[in-house]
């Protein structure tokens, strides 16, 4: 489907904001599509490798990293008790086991940010140094901490155009090295990410318009700086490669808990999506991993899925939600994007599975539902995948994808993995509004 299709009837679903399931007529079998990508398993080793060589270094900077030794990483838990209150409240059984991978939890960021944000800061580092000889790859890079490396990078300017947590990510790990740091947010971020960016020093820089805006804003401000780098949310295989890496530690993560990925036994993952570099690596990651089984769908909100649009026009560049009749403003923050990334639409247009989008109402119900049943603290942003296995089970899309994929196979062996996003740096009293927000919304379902 390209542009000139967009009268097909699912556009006008998008355009009345239904929720919707959509599974993806494109996907390819993962050993017939992986070979053909200009990225491949060894990429996703290498930074792994180079996250390695970096973790002294986090957990110096990082204290909360130390019991990982300066590995940053969240836990799979076990979401039995979300999934029952979902099931309650929606009235729709969810069989099978389900699991919440903590990504809200991260140490540093607080989000899924943490993985390729903080991955292309430390490549910008290890890219410097080793250029200018304060280290080689053989040796301790705990000397990036030596006042030495410090007035280096100070020399240099690290940017980065964010709705919150991508800049967040950046620009933590920017100033906590020596970088100057600068963050282009829109309207969209959030006044305590801004300002828990002021605190560490980092540049904020506001615009009025949204997420691309900042995105282009920043990207124009480096153009002609040597010595600075751009991390660029919508083109950038470094971020893309830090958020793969996820794939090769939840393998550990997998066998821990018993659960077998097979033909006979899909998992589900449900993935929040934005722009599309964290759910994109993710799935390019589990496709490397896991293959087939491995089933990876986008959730967005119901007013940006810009992913979606991408899909459903083949990543023509240009097509934005608002071509579709969107406006863009949503309460998942970190999610509110108006176009996708073509590099990663390219990448992985062929492994995702499937798309899912989700009001702002059942968001704010999620999150209300995840405390509830769990203590989890989200923001909207990161409780997206929740709406995955609800539309599984109740549309008729869903239905009839579950059929398709399972046969004669019972519900009950496959197991659904929602990927949370951001939460855990949430002020008290905002998160109190969201809870608020979705305790009420709940009466009304």
């Amino acid at each position: 489907m390209n542009i000139s299709s967009m009268d097909d009837p699912i556009f006008e679903r998008i355009r009345k904001r239904i929720p919707l399931f959509w599974e993806n007529p494109d996907r390819h079998k993962a050993a017939l599509t992986l070979p053909t990508l200009p990225l491949g398993r060894e990429d996703i080793e290498d930074a792994e490798r180079r996250l390695h060589r970096f973790a002294p270094v986090i957990s110096e900077l990082f204290p909360e990293t130390k019991p990982r030794k300066g590995v940053i990483e969240s836990e799979l838990i076990d979401a039995v008790p979300l999934a029952r209150e979902i099931s309650a409240c929606y009235d729709t059984p969810l069989p099978g086991r389900y699991f919440i991978k903590a990504d809200h939890a991260l140490p540093v960021a607080g989000s899924v940010k943490a993985r390729g944000g903080i991955y292309e800061v430390l490549w910008f580092a290890e890219d410097i140094a080793l250029k200018h000889g304060i280290i080689t790859e053989t040796d301790s890079y705990l000397t990036l901490l030596s006042n030495d490396a410090k007035k280096l990078f100070s020399d240099h300017t690290l940017s980065v155009g964010s709705t919150g947590n991508l800049g967040v990510s950046i620009g933590v790990t920017g100033a906590a090295l020596g970088f100057h740091t600068q963050v282009h947010m829109s309207a969209d971020a959030k006044p305590w990410k801004k300002a828990q960016l002021r605190s560490r020093g980092v540049d904020v820089i506001e615009y009025g318009g949204d997420y691309s805006a900042a995105v282009a804003a920043g990207r124009k401000g480096v153009q002609d700086n040597p010595r600075a780098h751009f991390v660029d949310d919508e083109d950038s295989k470094l971020l893309f490669l830090g958020y793969s890496v996820a794939a090769l530690r939840l393998l550990t993560q997998l066998q821990e808990q018993d659960i077998v990925v097979d033909d006979n036994h899909p998992l589900f993952f449900w993935l929040p999506c934005g722009v599309g570099g964290a759910p994109g690596g993710i799935t390019f990651g589990l496709q490397h991993v896991l293959g087939d089984p491995a089933r990876c769908f986008f959730c967005e909100p119901v007013d940006a899925p810009a992913f979606l649009v991408g899909m459903l026009t083949n990543f023509e560049g240009g097509v934005s939600v608002y071509d579709v009749g969107l406006t863009n403003k949503t309460a998942a923050d970190g999610l509110a994007v108006g176009t996708p990334s073509i590099l990663v639409g390219r990448l992985v247009k062929h492994l995702v599975s499937g798309s899912v989008t989700v009001t702002d109402e059942d968001l704010f119900r999620f999150v209300e539902l995840a405390h509830r049943s769990m203590g989890l603290k989200l923001e909207p942003s990161a409780t997206a995948g929740c709406m995955g296995p609800l539309l599984l089970h109740s549309s008729p899309e869903g239905r009839g994808y579950l059929e398709a994929v399972l046969g004669r196979t019972p519900p009950e062996s496959s197991t659904h993995i929602t990927w949370t996003t951001g939460g855990s740096l949430v002020p008290e009293d905002e998160f109190s509004d969201y809870l608020a927000a979705g305790e009420r919304l709940c009466e009304t379902v």
